[in-house]
């Protein structure tokens, strides 16, 4: 009989040799990526290591830090960390045997009468009217359930699955706080740049209107000349209030990307803000790189993975559990009798199988739900490869485009001062007249406004190709706390 049920349960241990999860593959339109970004010829590799300082301005990098540092979301995406790492060791428990202790005590004092033994009582001589009883008992109770075909590593897999996709989570708002920090800094930058030119040109029109109606007393000029160069300066005037609105709410944004408020960030911008164009190309690298860069890639990988195991895990339902319990202990009449464990000792072992036969179909539906759960995955993986890849091959388009056209720009500045220049130098000749002076300064703050927006357009799509390509860099900042435990190894129980 023993024989028999030592080849039983090793006909169960063989059969449990057989991995019940899918095959692990990249979806089909993953595996077709491309080997290069159509829009760049660059493939060199791609080291992203605190790239903002670059801009060689020690006030962004201080925000940049401070940002990593204290950003809320990043704050709160640390705790879904925390919590998706105690999740995966709560999974991780289900492996390891349960050990509990137990200590008891019961006292019972009831009359004899209306008992089995009730015509005993009152019979006279030594017959007791009550019943009194103490007991103690002290033990330990264990039990393991034996993992025969990988439920609970599957279940224990897919949880640290999703702790390593929640952890990349992590890495992509890290890297969102850093972009929106640097993309809102270069907004402020080009909000007082535009704030400043505007009011020169406000000035500037002021004395041309001047010019204008004296001109226009004396005959020179037209009414409509006149009247265009005063909504000129109205209009200008009105858009100084808009301007300084949209400053004010970016240095808002800003104080909250750094965790404080727009007063102590008015403080901290209050000094010179000059942050250096970066105009060097960036090595993009290999597509197929976008899979161990980019944080988002990876989280979607992970999950994938996860779905994967738990496909495995309720496959396992399917099959027989074994668990075995022991509870070792004492028991006594008295307290101080528990603790002769010699004499007082007790003991039971007990193994048990369990084989589903019937449950109304609840596996076969957890199976066909954790299946299509590993197909939404698979579905989501793919789609974001593809966005990944996108948007890598789009910011690397702009940010050449946007690099030609502030060249372009820089030239027709170089242009307008010439111009400026000339129509000053033949004023003081006396060839020219002072109102054309005016209209070629007015032509250059033009021309600076749209090289200052320029300006603002290269730094935010370079950080566009920094963001679209992904990976890490080496900044001063907190290293994340929770360390997550080593992922179980595939085996062949599963």
């Amino acid at each position: 009989m023993r024989t028999a049920i030592l080849s039983g349960l090793l006909a169960l241990a063989l059969s449990g040799c057989v991995n019940m999860a899918p095959e692990r593959a990249q979806p089909e339109v993953t595996a077709q990526l491309p080997d290069a970004f159509p829009n760049s010829e660059n493939v060199a590799a791609y080291r992203p290591e605190a790239w903002w300082t670059a801009f060689q301005d020690p006030v962004l990098d201080a925000l940049v830090k401070d940002a990593l540092a204290d950003n809320l979301d990043i704050a709160e995406a640390s705790a879904r960390v925390a919590q998706a790492a105690a999740q995966a060791r709560v999974a991780r428990s289900a492996l390891l045997p349960a050990v509990n202790a137990s200590a008891d005590a019961n006292y019972s004092n009831t009359p004899l009468a209306g008992s089995a033994f009730g015509g005993l009582a009152g019979g006279g001589g030594a017959t007791p009217d009550r019943i009194e009883n103490d007991s103690y008992s002290l033990g330990l109770g264990a039990s393991y359930e034996i993992d025969l075909f990988g439920r609970a590593r599957k279940d224990y897999a897919a949880a640290r699955a999703d702790a390593v996709a929640v952890e990349y989570d992590y890495r992509t708002v890290q890297l969102a706080a850093a972009a929106e920090t640097i993309a809102t800094y270069f907004e402020i930058v080009d909000g007082r740049r535009q704030i400043e030119l505007t009011l020169e040109t406000i000035d500037l029109l002021a004395e041309r209107t001047g010019q204008t109606e004296e001109r226009f007393r004396r005959g020179l000029t037209q009414s409509f000349e006149l009247y265009q160069v005063q909504q000129d300066q109205r209009n200008t005037q009105a858009s100084l209030p808009q301007r300084e609105a949209a400053l004010d709410d970016a240095e808002g944004r800003l104080a909250v990307l750094v965790r404080t408020y727009p007063q102590s960030m008015e403080q901290r911008l209050d000094q010179p803000l000059t942050p250096r164009l970066v105009f060097d190309e960036v090595p993009a690298g290999l597509p197929a790189d976008l899979l161990g860069q980019r944080p988002d890639v990876a989280a979607a990988w992970a999950r994938l993975e996860a779905a994967r195991a738990r496909v495995g895990a309720r496959r396992a339902e399917r099959f027989p559990s074994i668990t075995l319990t022991a509870a070792p202990g004492t028991q006594a009449g008295d307290i101080g009798g528990v603790f002769d464990i010699a004499n007082n000792w007790a003991v039971n072992l007990a193994a048990g199988l369990t084989a589903p036969i019937f449950n109304g179909g609840r596996i076969s539906a957890n199976i066909e739900a954790a299946r299509a759960s590993y197909d939404q995955a698979a579905a989501n993986y793919a789609r974001t490869v593809l966005t990944a890849f996108r948007e890598a091959n789009s910011a690397l388009e702009d940010y050449e485009e946007n690099r030609q056209r502030y060249q372009l720009i820089l030239a027709q500045r170089d242009e307008a001062r010439f111009s400026a220049d000339l129509q000053a130098r033949r004023f003081e000749a006396g060839v020219g007249d002072y109102v054309s002076y005016l209209d070629a300064l007015r032509a250059l703050y033009q021309v600076e406004s749209s090289l200052s927006s320029a300006g603002r357009a290269v730094a935010v799509s370079r950080l566009g190709v920094h963001r679209a390509l992904g990976g890490d860099w080496d900044a001063d900042t907190e290293p994340n706390p929770v360390t997550l435990t080593p992922a179980p190894q595939e085996g062949n129980a599963q």
